[in-house]
């Protein structure tokens, strides 16, 4: 049981961040977010890869895998810090929980990984259920919704290069590289996207608390993994989504529509299915393994 705690407070911790990180677009434009709370992430991922020793080869991080793995993770916040700007927090947060199937059949289309046809039927159901939430045709169809569903995309990509880069790669480098370069891109965003606000010390310990909310939601997600079986503690990703909803509402006074409990049931559900599928064949990849870190973007 642990393990699931460790779980829960891990996607209480992203969630949390969220919500900081949306409250604090109010006051400067998502480039300007990326790039305050990039540096703060940069310095403290980078102090503990440096406190463990990942960047003794700092080349490391130019490895072909690794670069593809950064690109995914820039393009995921972008689309995702694009998206939390200007749609509910719960919605957002809906959309990602498709991202475990969005692996499993990237990896059934790249790497050739067998998925049955139940799978394949959850991966159907779940992409139904995010389409039901961003509404197609309608007036909730809009560029943030499709901003969500490119977050996804880049996640995808993101986990995919994450399989392929090698063992002696330091995890923790790979994470300083990452923030580094999302705090870069919010860097060049800031012009386009409107310019840079002054600072105000609210805002900055806002982006302060993010960023270490981060580093406290990826620490505990390894305890987690590392102390509990991944088929057990895998679903309690989805609390990030009770978190969502709940932060959603208390901060922001958003409550969820009918058309998004029915998708976000949808995408849980099929979800679940694939986990205890993978526990009934054997087979605790992709879709297990991409509940864990690869909840969201290292940037978010």
């Amino acid at each position: 049981m642990r393990g699931a705690l460790f779980m829960a407070v891990s996607m209480a911790g992203f969630t949390v961040n969220d919500a900081i990180t949306k409250t604090a677009s109010e006051a400067m434009n998502m480039g300007q977010v990326m790039f305050v709370r990039g540096v703060f992430a940069t310095l403290l991922i980078g102090a503990l890869a440096w406190y463990k020793g990942a960047l003794s080869f700092p080349r490391d991080a130019l490895q072909k895998h690794v670069v593809l793995r950064v690109v995914g993770e820039v393009g995921a916040t972008v689309g995702f810090l694009v998206a939390l700007a200007h749609l509910p927090l719960a919605n957002v947060s809906a959309v990602l929980q498709a991202l475990p199937l969005a692996v499993t059949m990237g990896a059934a289309l790249v790497f050739d990984e067998p998925v049955g046809w139940r799978r394949w039927l959850a991966i159907s159901v779940g992409f139904l259920g995010v389409l039901v939430i961003v509404q197609p045709g309608f007036e909730g169809f809009n560029v943030y919704a499709i901003s969500a569903l490119v977050c996804v995309a880049f996640c995808t990509v993101r986990d995919l290069a994450t399989k392929r880069i090698p063992e002696e790669v330091p995890t923790m480098l790979v994470s300083t590289a990452t923030a580094a370069a999302v705090a870069v891109m919010g860097l060049a965003l800031i012009p386009p996207m409107g310019g840079w606000s002054p600072l105000r010390l609210a805002e900055t310990s806002l982006l302060a608390g993010a960023a270490l909310l981060l580093v406290v939601g990826y620490q505990f997600i390894i305890l987690a993994m590392r102390i509990g079986d991944i088929s057990f503690i895998a679903p309690f990703r989805y609390t990030a989504l009770l978190w969502a909803i709940a932060l959603g509402f208390i901060v922001f006074g958003d409550l969820p529509d009918t058309a998004m409990v029915v998708g976000a049931s949808l995408v849980v559900g099929s979800g679940l299915y694939a986990l205890y599928r993978e526990r009934v064949v054997g087979r605790l990849r992709p879709a297990a393994e991409s509940t864990g870190p690869a909840m969201a973007p290292d940037g978010m």
